[in-house]
């Protein structure tokens, strides 16, 4: 159980950091544009 949780974790932390590289990525995008 206790591995079981910390896959979830890591996987859970992996998936924010995406999504907060994206939101970065689209946000240069965005003022590269204007």
């Amino acid at each position: 159980m206790f591995y079981k949780d910390l896959i979830l974790m890591s996987l859970s932390t992996f998936l924010l950091l995406i999504c907060v590289l994206i939101s970065v990525a689209f946000l240069t995008l965005l003022e590269r544009k204007v």
